[in-house]
């Protein structure tokens, strides 16, 4: 069965799923995503385990925020880009592709894109410090995902999901 079965309103509420542009590993780069008008995500730290920064950069100003989990500043964020934020947009590449990566931060590349590419646009810029009051939300929808692998596999319905409609359903 088709799209045709379903009625306009069940085929434009869903949320596209975009697979990756290239396979990344997850390690370094938990959760990365563009949204609130930044790209955000969290990054884990390479010298604790236990440590993970909350990095972001904003679409238009290239501010940026850099902090751990538990809203410490980060010491390498200090008037440019850290080794957090530059991993942070190096996966984004990975997971959206460089020229959408680029779009949505309004980037503008002279050459072939890539995460070097961008990275340098930003800070050649020389963007401000920007606000950490986001790292929170940013965290906590990481943690939320993070909650999901360790459901078991079920065919069952996600109380939490169930506002999303069915996308074979038959009218």
């Amino acid at each position: 069965m088709g799209d045709g079965a379903l009625s306009l309103w069940e085929r434009s509420s869903t949320v596209r799923v975009v697979p990756s542009a290239r396979p990344r590993k997850l390690a370094k780069v938990p959760f990365v995503e563009l949204a609130d008008g930044r790209l955000q995500g969290v990054v884990s730290s390479g010298s604790d385990i236990g440590r993970v920064y909350v990095s972001s950069v904003e679409a238009g100003t290239y501010a940026f925020a850099c902090s751990t989990n538990n809203n410490r500043p980060c010491g390498g964020a200090r008037g440019w880009f850290c080794n957090h934020i530059r991993a942070l947009v190096g996966e984004a590449v990975l997971q959206y592709g460089a020229e959408r990566v680029a779009r949505y931060l309004k980037v503008e590349v002279a050459e072939e894109p890539d995460a070097d590419a961008v990275t340098d646009a930003m800070t050649a810029t020389r963007p401000a410090q920007g606000d950490r009051s986001a790292a929170a939300q940013v965290f906590s929808r990481f943690l939320r995902h993070l909650a999901y692998l360790e459901l078991e596999q079920t065919t069952v319905p996600l109380p939490e999901m169930q506002w999303f409609p069915t996308t074979r359903a038959v009218a």
